[in-house]
Protein backbone atom coordinates (compact mmCIF):
# COMPACT_ATOMS: atom_id res chain seq x y z
CA UNK A 1 0.00 0.00 0.00
CA UNK A 2 1.18 3.54 -0.76
CA UNK A 3 1.27 6.09 1.89
CA UNK A 4 -0.02 9.33 0.54
CA UNK A 5 1.97 11.77 1.93
CA UNK A 6 2.62 14.95 0.41
CA UNK A 7 4.18 17.97 2.93
CA UNK A 8 4.60 21.22 1.34
CA UNK A 9 7.98 21.78 -0.97
CA UNK A 10 8.94 24.59 0.74
CA UNK A 11 8.66 22.78 4.38
CA UNK A 12 10.24 19.71 2.63
CA UNK A 13 13.19 21.23 1.44
CA UNK A 14 13.98 23.17 4.65
CA UNK A 15 13.66 20.37 6.65
CA UNK A 16 15.97 18.29 4.56
CA UNK A 17 18.65 21.29 4.57
CA UNK A 18 18.44 21.68 8.31
CA UNK A 19 18.98 17.76 8.83
CA UNK A 20 21.76 17.48 6.18
CA UNK A 21 23.69 20.82 6.83
CA UNK A 22 25.66 21.42 10.03
CA UNK A 23 26.16 24.97 10.39
CA UNK A 24 30.18 25.68 10.26
CA UNK A 25 32.39 28.28 10.85
CA UNK A 26 33.96 26.82 7.06
CA UNK A 27 31.27 25.05 4.64
CA UNK A 28 33.39 23.51 1.70
CA UNK A 29 31.66 22.41 -1.54
CA UNK A 30 33.95 19.77 -2.40
CA UNK A 31 33.77 18.23 -6.18
CA UNK A 32 36.21 16.21 -7.91
CA UNK A 33 38.09 17.66 -11.04
CA UNK A 34 40.64 15.90 -13.18
CA UNK A 35 41.14 13.33 -10.33
CA UNK A 36 41.73 16.34 -7.95
CA UNK A 37 39.86 17.91 -5.25
CA UNK A 38 38.71 21.18 -5.53
CA UNK A 39 36.87 23.33 -2.73
CA UNK A 40 34.52 26.32 -2.75
CA UNK A 41 34.61 27.69 0.44
CA UNK A 42 31.43 29.34 1.51
CA UNK A 43 31.47 32.39 4.22
CA UNK A 44 29.96 31.82 7.29
CA UNK A 45 29.05 34.23 10.36
CA UNK A 46 31.26 36.80 11.23
CA UNK A 47 32.52 35.01 14.62
CA UNK A 48 36.10 34.71 15.20
CA UNK A 49 37.82 31.11 14.39
CA UNK A 50 38.92 29.07 17.41
CA UNK A 51 42.03 29.29 18.38
CA UNK A 52 44.22 26.25 16.55
CA UNK A 53 47.06 24.87 18.69
CA UNK A 54 50.07 23.25 17.02
CA UNK A 55 49.33 19.90 18.57
CA UNK A 56 46.02 20.53 17.00
CA UNK A 57 47.55 21.05 13.70
CA UNK A 58 47.71 19.22 10.48
CA UNK A 59 50.27 22.42 8.62
CA UNK A 60 50.88 25.96 9.40
CA UNK A 61 50.80 28.32 6.51
CA UNK A 62 52.72 31.90 7.43
CA UNK A 63 51.89 31.46 11.15
CA UNK A 64 48.10 30.35 10.75
CA UNK A 65 47.60 26.48 12.25
CA UNK A 66 44.84 24.79 9.70
CA UNK A 67 43.26 22.41 12.20
CA UNK A 68 42.72 18.48 12.69
CA UNK A 69 39.21 19.02 12.74
CA UNK A 70 39.12 20.80 9.29
CA UNK A 71 40.58 18.08 7.74
CA UNK A 72 37.94 15.29 9.25
CA UNK A 73 35.46 17.59 8.42
CA UNK A 74 36.65 17.61 4.83
CA UNK A 75 36.67 13.73 4.64
CA UNK A 76 33.67 13.72 5.84
CA UNK A 77 32.04 15.97 3.12
CA UNK A 78 34.36 14.50 -0.01
CA UNK A 79 32.92 11.09 1.31
CA UNK A 80 29.29 12.28 1.31
CA UNK A 81 29.07 13.91 -1.78
CA UNK A 82 31.62 11.37 -3.66
CA UNK A 83 29.25 8.38 -2.73
CA UNK A 84 32.11 6.85 -0.15
CA UNK A 85 34.90 7.45 -2.59
CA UNK A 86 38.29 8.58 -0.97
CA UNK A 87 41.39 10.74 -2.05
CA UNK A 88 44.75 10.53 -0.17
CA UNK A 89 45.01 12.32 2.79
CA UNK A 90 48.07 13.98 0.81
CA UNK A 91 45.44 15.58 -1.41
CA UNK A 92 43.03 16.79 1.49
CA UNK A 93 45.96 18.38 3.81
CA UNK A 94 47.41 20.29 0.09
CA UNK A 95 43.64 21.02 -0.61
CA UNK A 96 43.41 22.77 2.66
CA UNK A 97 46.89 24.64 2.23
CA UNK A 98 45.61 25.92 -1.04
CA UNK A 99 42.54 27.49 0.56
CA UNK A 100 44.58 29.09 3.54
CA UNK A 101 46.34 30.80 1.25
CA UNK A 102 43.80 31.98 -1.03
CA UNK A 103 41.89 33.33 2.50
CA UNK A 104 45.42 34.92 3.26
CA UNK A 105 45.47 36.58 -0.15
CA UNK A 106 41.87 38.17 0.18
CA UNK A 107 42.13 39.25 3.48
CA UNK A 108 45.27 41.27 2.28
CA UNK A 109 43.59 42.76 -0.36
CA UNK A 110 40.60 43.52 1.96
CA UNK A 111 37.94 41.69 -0.53
CA UNK A 112 36.76 41.02 2.65
CA UNK A 113 35.61 44.38 3.36
CA UNK A 114 34.13 44.77 -0.13
CA UNK A 115 30.59 45.31 -0.91
CA UNK A 116 30.00 42.12 -2.76
CA UNK A 117 31.79 39.86 -0.16
CA UNK A 118 29.88 41.72 2.70
CA UNK A 119 26.53 41.10 0.81
CA UNK A 120 27.32 37.48 0.54
CA UNK A 121 28.22 37.09 3.75
CA UNK A 122 25.15 38.64 5.06
CA UNK A 123 23.29 35.99 2.69
CA UNK A 124 25.28 32.81 4.20
CA UNK A 125 24.68 34.13 8.01
CA UNK A 126 20.60 34.48 7.03
CA UNK A 127 20.98 31.00 5.65
CA UNK A 128 22.82 29.63 8.38
CA UNK A 129 20.47 31.31 11.04
CA UNK A 130 17.64 29.88 9.67
CA UNK A 131 18.61 26.18 9.18
CA UNK A 132 20.02 26.43 13.21
CA UNK A 133 16.84 27.60 14.08
CA UNK A 134 15.05 24.68 12.52
CA UNK A 135 17.70 22.25 13.54
CA UNK A 136 17.04 23.54 17.27
CA UNK A 137 13.30 23.29 16.57
CA UNK A 138 13.66 19.63 15.65
CA UNK A 139 15.85 18.78 18.65
CA UNK A 140 13.87 20.20 21.13
CA UNK A 141 10.03 18.28 19.56
CA UNK A 142 11.34 14.99 17.84
CA UNK A 143 8.78 13.01 16.54
CA UNK A 144 8.03 10.30 18.93
CA UNK A 145 6.86 6.57 19.14
CA UNK A 146 3.68 7.77 20.25
CA UNK A 147 2.97 9.60 17.60
CA UNK A 148 4.50 7.44 15.04
CA UNK A 149 1.87 4.74 16.68
CA UNK A 150 -1.49 7.62 16.19
CA UNK A 151 -0.75 8.21 12.98
CA UNK A 152 -0.17 4.79 11.97
CA UNK A 153 -3.26 3.62 14.07
CA UNK A 154 -5.54 6.59 11.85
CA UNK A 155 -4.23 7.16 8.17
CA UNK A 156 -2.51 3.12 7.80
CA UNK A 157 -4.19 0.50 10.11
CA UNK A 158 -7.83 1.98 9.82
CA UNK A 159 -7.29 2.15 6.05
CA UNK A 160 -10.25 -0.20 4.71
CA UNK A 161 -9.89 -2.00 1.62
CA UNK A 162 -10.28 -5.05 -0.59
CA UNK A 163 -7.36 -6.85 -2.24
CA UNK A 164 -8.05 -9.41 -5.42
CA UNK A 165 -6.60 -12.19 -6.88
CA UNK A 166 -7.20 -12.64 -10.07
CA UNK A 167 -6.51 -14.27 -13.67
CA UNK A 168 -7.02 -12.67 -16.96
CA UNK A 169 -6.25 -13.65 -21.08
CA UNK A 170 -5.30 -10.18 -23.34
CA UNK A 171 -6.37 -10.52 -26.96
CA UNK A 172 -6.80 -7.48 -29.81
CA UNK A 173 -10.41 -7.47 -30.94
CA UNK A 174 -13.79 -8.12 -28.97
CA UNK A 175 -14.27 -10.94 -31.31
CA UNK A 176 -11.11 -12.72 -30.20
CA UNK A 177 -12.43 -12.22 -25.87
CA UNK A 178 -15.95 -13.28 -27.14
CA UNK A 179 -14.92 -16.25 -28.68
CA UNK A 180 -12.99 -17.20 -25.36
CA UNK A 181 -15.83 -16.31 -23.47
CA UNK A 182 -17.92 -18.77 -25.19
CA UNK A 183 -15.42 -21.66 -24.76
CA UNK A 184 -15.04 -20.60 -20.96
CA UNK A 185 -18.92 -20.91 -20.94
CA UNK A 186 -18.46 -24.87 -22.61
CA UNK A 187 -16.06 -25.64 -19.76
CA UNK A 188 -13.21 -24.44 -21.47
CA UNK A 189 -10.15 -24.15 -18.99
CA UNK A 190 -9.18 -20.34 -17.86
CA UNK A 191 -5.44 -21.11 -17.37
CA UNK A 192 -5.03 -23.22 -20.72
CA UNK A 193 -6.36 -20.65 -22.21
CA UNK A 194 -4.42 -18.29 -21.49
CA UNK A 195 -1.55 -19.67 -21.88
CA UNK A 196 -2.12 -20.62 -25.52
CA UNK A 197 -4.29 -17.71 -26.39
CA UNK A 198 -3.18 -14.23 -23.75
CA UNK A 199 -1.07 -11.83 -25.21
CA UNK A 200 0.57 -10.62 -22.04
CA UNK A 201 3.65 -12.62 -22.16
CA UNK A 202 4.86 -12.65 -18.31
CA UNK A 203 0.99 -13.62 -17.55
CA UNK A 204 0.65 -16.02 -20.56
CA UNK A 205 3.31 -18.39 -19.29
CA UNK A 206 1.28 -19.13 -15.83
CA UNK A 207 -2.12 -19.36 -16.41
CA UNK A 208 -2.93 -15.64 -16.91
CA UNK A 209 -2.26 -15.20 -12.80
CA UNK A 210 -1.87 -11.38 -11.84
CA UNK A 211 -1.40 -12.59 -7.83
CA UNK A 212 -3.22 -10.13 -5.16
CA UNK A 213 -3.49 -6.78 -6.12
CA UNK A 214 -5.54 -3.37 -5.03
CA UNK A 215 -8.47 -1.84 -7.29
CA UNK A 216 -6.37 1.26 -7.62
CA UNK A 217 -3.31 -0.81 -8.90
CA UNK A 218 -4.89 -1.42 -11.78
CA UNK A 219 -6.52 0.68 -14.82
CA UNK A 220 -9.59 2.09 -14.47
CA UNK A 221 -11.66 -0.21 -17.20
CA UNK A 222 -10.02 -3.35 -15.36
CA UNK A 223 -10.28 -2.57 -11.60
CA UNK A 224 -14.25 -1.85 -11.75
CA UNK A 225 -14.62 -5.53 -13.68
CA UNK A 226 -12.91 -7.08 -10.94
CA UNK A 227 -14.86 -5.64 -8.09
CA UNK A 228 -18.21 -6.46 -9.45
CA UNK A 229 -17.47 -9.83 -9.99
CA UNK A 230 -18.05 -12.86 -7.47
CA UNK A 231 -15.05 -15.18 -6.36
CA UNK A 232 -15.03 -17.86 -8.67
CA UNK A 233 -16.50 -15.70 -11.74
CA UNK A 234 -15.26 -14.66 -15.00
CA UNK A 235 -16.45 -12.04 -16.84
CA UNK A 236 -19.09 -12.13 -19.29
CA UNK A 237 -18.53 -9.42 -21.79
CA UNK A 238 -15.00 -8.25 -22.77
CA UNK A 239 -13.56 -5.70 -21.04
CA UNK A 240 -11.59 -2.71 -22.84
CA UNK A 241 -8.64 -0.87 -21.81
CA UNK A 242 -5.72 0.53 -23.63
CA UNK A 243 -3.56 -2.30 -24.00
CA UNK A 244 -6.76 -4.62 -25.69
CA UNK A 245 -9.84 -6.89 -24.54
CA UNK A 246 -9.68 -8.61 -21.24
CA UNK A 247 -11.21 -11.64 -19.86
CA UNK A 248 -11.14 -11.44 -16.23
CA UNK A 249 -11.42 -14.07 -13.22
CA UNK A 250 -11.41 -13.09 -10.22
CA UNK A 251 -10.25 -16.16 -8.09
CA UNK A 252 -10.27 -14.70 -4.46
CA UNK A 253 -10.68 -11.51 -2.38
CA UNK A 254 -10.30 -10.16 0.82
CA UNK A 255 -10.00 -7.71 3.40
CA UNK A 256 -7.10 -5.38 3.00
CA UNK A 257 -3.97 -6.32 5.24
CA UNK A 258 -2.40 -3.15 5.86
CA UNK A 259 1.61 -2.90 6.31
CA UNK A 260 3.30 -3.45 9.73
CA UNK A 261 4.73 -0.71 11.73
CA UNK A 262 7.60 -0.96 11.52
CA UNK A 263 7.39 -0.98 8.08
CA UNK A 264 6.23 2.30 7.41
CA UNK A 265 7.78 4.05 10.15
CA UNK A 266 10.25 5.42 7.91
CA UNK A 267 8.10 7.26 5.73
CA UNK A 268 5.89 8.49 8.85
CA UNK A 269 8.02 9.81 11.08
CA UNK A 270 9.87 12.41 8.58
CA UNK A 271 6.51 13.18 7.33
CA UNK A 272 5.34 13.97 10.74
CA UNK A 273 8.29 16.01 11.69
CA UNK A 274 7.37 17.93 8.15
CA UNK A 275 4.00 18.62 10.01
CA UNK A 276 5.06 19.79 13.10
CA UNK A 277 7.99 22.44 11.00
CA UNK A 278 4.87 23.73 9.32
CA UNK A 279 2.48 24.26 12.30
CA UNK A 280 5.59 26.05 13.52
CA UNK A 281 6.44 28.49 10.79
CA UNK A 282 2.52 29.08 10.61
CA UNK A 283 2.42 30.04 14.21
CA UNK A 284 5.78 32.40 13.16
CA UNK A 285 3.70 33.45 10.34
CA UNK A 286 0.31 34.32 12.03
CA UNK A 287 2.35 36.41 15.00
CA UNK A 288 4.09 38.28 12.91
CA UNK A 289 3.21 41.38 10.53
CA UNK A 290 3.63 40.51 6.96
CA UNK A 291 3.22 43.15 4.07
CA UNK A 292 3.84 41.69 0.78
CA UNK A 293 5.19 44.70 -1.26
CA UNK A 294 5.69 43.37 -5.02
CA UNK A 295 2.77 42.05 -7.23
CA UNK A 296 2.86 38.16 -7.32
CA UNK A 297 1.44 37.49 -10.59
CA UNK A 298 2.89 38.66 -13.69
CA UNK A 299 0.55 40.84 -15.96
CA UNK A 300 0.38 39.55 -19.56
CA UNK A 301 1.63 42.45 -22.01
CA UNK A 302 -0.67 43.75 -23.90
CA UNK A 303 -1.06 42.68 -27.53
CA UNK A 304 -1.30 45.86 -29.89
CA UNK A 305 -3.95 45.65 -32.90
CA UNK A 306 -3.24 46.70 -36.03
CA UNK A 307 -5.54 49.99 -36.96
CA UNK A 308 -8.64 49.94 -38.74
CA UNK A 309 -7.28 51.15 -42.06
CA UNK A 310 -3.85 48.94 -42.25
CA UNK A 311 -4.90 46.08 -44.62
CA UNK A 312 -2.99 42.49 -43.67
CA UNK A 313 -0.04 41.55 -45.59
CA UNK A 314 -1.22 39.00 -48.20
CA UNK A 315 0.56 36.48 -50.19
CA UNK A 316 -0.09 38.34 -53.42
CA UNK A 317 0.72 41.83 -51.96
CA UNK A 318 3.86 40.97 -51.59
CA UNK A 319 4.19 38.94 -55.01
CA UNK A 320 6.43 41.05 -57.78
CA UNK A 321 4.14 42.27 -60.69
CA UNK A 322 4.84 42.33 -64.78
CA UNK A 323 5.56 45.66 -64.67
CA UNK A 324 8.09 45.66 -61.73
CA UNK A 325 10.07 42.17 -61.84
CA UNK A 326 11.85 40.80 -59.52
CA UNK A 327 14.94 41.94 -58.03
Amino acid sequence: MKLKLLPSLLVAGLVLTACDQKPAANTTAATLNSGSVTAAPVAAASVAAPTVNKADAIAVVNGQYISKAALEELEKEIATRSHGQTFPKEKLVDELIQRELLIQDATQKKLDQSPEFVARLTDAKKALLSQTDLQNFIKANPVTDAEVQVEYDTKVAAEKGVEYKARHILVKTEAEAKKIITDLDKGGDFKKLADKLSLDGKEAQNGGDLGWFLAAQMVAPFSEAVAVLEDGKYTKTPVQTQFGFHVIMREESRPQVPPALDAVKDQLTPFLQRQKIENMLKGLRTAAKVEVLIPLTEEKPKVEMPAADTAPATIESVQPTAAEPAK
